[in-house]
């Protein structure tokens, strides 16, 4: 272990939540890790774990206190998976402030910083280029294949990769919603270095990178972000009168259409398509496996944009 000193000390002088860089320590290895900040995502990782692990190199699970069995069920998947060798579960024990007004009054050095939580999960990361991913967002085939490529593509680039997602509000097991209707595109994938650490912004974490980065961004299709109806999904920000900021237009439409469909009125929102699965198939498989990579193109018509 190294006996340097840290990168970014914590506020709270607890050594084990520094932040130490790998690449202080020497050159990073090719390829591409993922990695997940994940609280209470048992119920997705089964969908989600599998298609990243065939995709990346490695995978860094961070479990922020979960009480559902999280870190559990992801090393159980990857085992099944046979990538146990593959996958780092680790956790973090703190409580930390919810994006919004929470985040903004937080030290950015604090271990209850959005900020300090990221730069502690990225850097477990040992290759040379990372990936911010969600526990709740799937890949489909063509996504899977796209990473693979892109793991090895990438290394010495400089690159920023931004990919598409598409929100999934599942109804049942058999019924969902699918937003077409708004440009749901970040930043994903980006090189290691001191030029590409995540500092504090209003609302939430922001990840630096150059302006002279070359962005690339993926075809849409590629990914969908689970959101279950029976479940609150806006329990990480700190209100919501938090998304009428002007910086927050995709929550404001993630709310429209979770107020809607909870109101049963999913058919007024322009965008947003039911898709009902054939018997005996779970509606995120057929998305996934089946709908979604045979849906025609562009899915999304512009309505709404969120540029990079």
């Amino acid at each position: 272990m190294s006996t340097r000193r840290p990168d970014i000390a914590c506020l709270e002088g607890d050594a084990a939540y520094d932040v130490s860089w790998a690449w202080q320590d020497g050159p990073l290895d090719p390829g591409l890790t993922c990695v997940f900040r994940v609280k209470n995502e048992a119920r997705n990782l089964p969908w989600v774990l599998p298609p990243m692990l065939r995709a990346v190199q490695r995978v860094v699970l961070v479990d922020n206190q979960s009480d559902d069995g999280t870190a559990e069920v992801a090393r159980r998947v990857a085992e099944e998976c046979g990538a146990s060798d593959r996958i780092e579960v680790t956790s973090y024990p703190f409580r930390v402030s919810r994006a919004g007004t929470e985040h903004l009054a937080t030290p950015p050095h604090s271990v209850h910083s959005l900020t300090h939580f990221y730069n502690w999960s990225f850097s477990h990361v040992r290759t040379s280029y990372s990936m911010k991913w969600d526990g709740d967002m799937v890949l489909t085939g063509e996504g899977e294949a796209l990473l693979a490529d892109l793991a090895w593509q990438l290394h010495g680039s400089g690159a920023v990769v931004a990919v598409p997602r598409h929100p999934l509000s599942i109804e049942s097991e058999s019924v969902a919603w699918i937003d077409l209707g708004f440009r749901f595109l970040e930043p994903w994938v980006y090189p290691m270095g001191p030029e590409f650490t995540f500092v504090k912004a209003f609302e939430w974490e922001v990840r630096e990178f150059p302006e002279t980065s070359e962005r690339i961004v993926a075809p849409e299709g590629l990914c969908v972000e689970l959101k279950w109806l029976d479940q609150d999904e806006f329990a990480h920000w700190s209100s919501t009168e938090d998304f009428d900021s002007s910086r927050a237009p995709r929550k404001r439409r993630e709310w429209e259409v979770y107020s809607a469909l909870r109101e049963g009125r999913g058919e007024e929102v322009p965008g947003l398509h039911r898709i009902e699965a054939p018997p005996g198939v779970h509606v995120v498989d057929h998305v996934t496996r089946s709908w979604l990579p045979q849906a025609p193109r562009p899915l999304v018509r512009r309505r709404g944009r969120l540029d990079v």
